[in-house]
């Protein structure tokens, strides 16, 4: 039996490969693409802004958390929730325990590639406390900042835009008038 030549089947591999390459629709690009500020080449300053007033109760919007409970119920309220000149989410956030006992803050998110946050103030008292020195802060994944990687990743920012929905889009994915879990493309894990 005769063996075909192998030097001429490797070099029509060869010049095969890039038309097949040309033809992937799944190659990666050079660089992931980031937020618009790290394309234009600016710096990104975060913007002054005041606190809120205390929330009324009827201004808060319930949100689920995916999967298992953690013992919390969380809301945000919606007639203060904004997205301000800096491109950051600035929301208070209500979290309150099977017993009735509600913790508040004053946070922002900002919508990077893996979302960061920063507590402004906490809420005692019917009024809020500037906290002073906070820094931003990567969203872990751990079961301590779950409520905040769900609002930045299926709540407030754009899938891979790395930029805020609108505020009208943020209610209806937080009040469930969407499906903000199926629409999210493609995201880490």
């Amino acid at each position: 039996m005769k063996q075909p030549p192998v030097a001429p089947i490797c070099l029509l591999l060869v010049l095969a490969g890039p038309s097949w390459a040309a033809e992937n629709n799944f190659v990666l690009d050079p660089e992931p693409p980031g937020p618009a500020y790290e394309e234009s080449g600016k710096a990104w300053r975060e913007a002054t802004t005041p606190l809120p007033p205390w929330p009324h109760d009827a201004d808060l919007i319930e949100f689920e958390l995916d999967g298992p409970s953690a013992g919390f119920r969380y809301f945000i309220d919606g007639k203060h929730l904004g997205v301000g000149a800096d491109q950051v989410v600035r929301y208070t956030l209500v979290a309150e325990s099977r017993n009735g006992g509600r913790n508040l803050s004053y946070e922002g998110i900002r919508c990077t590639p893996h979302g960061q946050y920063k507590i402004f103030a906490y809420g005692s008292g019917g009024q809020f406390s500037p906290l002073d020195g906070a820094d931003w802060q990567p969203i872990d994944e751990g079961a301590a900042e779950r409520s905040r990687r769900e609002l930045w990743g299926f709540h407030f920012c754009v899938p891979r835009g790395f930029k805020p929905r609108l505020k009208k889009d943020m209610i209806r994915s937080l009040t469930g008038h969407s499906a903000s879990r199926e629409l999210t493309g493609f995201q880490a894990d």
